[in-house]
């Protein structure tokens, strides 16, 4: 069984607060992967530009 694996049937025995601080740590973590690239920041324009035109949606944390 693979690392993934394992962590994929792991993560349905979580609690509902384990998984809210794996999901944080996660978001985190892809975040602190990120080079600011030219593309990265063409893609943070483009998002201002829709936020400013109302094509969003807010995720509420809990």
């Amino acid at each position: 069984m693979s690392t993934l694996q394992e962590i994929e049937s792991a993560v349905p025995k979580l609690s509902p607060g384990e998984v809210a601080e794996l999901r944080a740590w996660l978001e985190d973590f892809c975040e602190d992967q990120l080079e600011l690239t030219e593309a990265v920041k063409a893609d943070l324009d483009e998002a201002r530009r829709d936020i400013e035109a109302g094509r969003h949606r807010i995720r509420q944390t809990t």
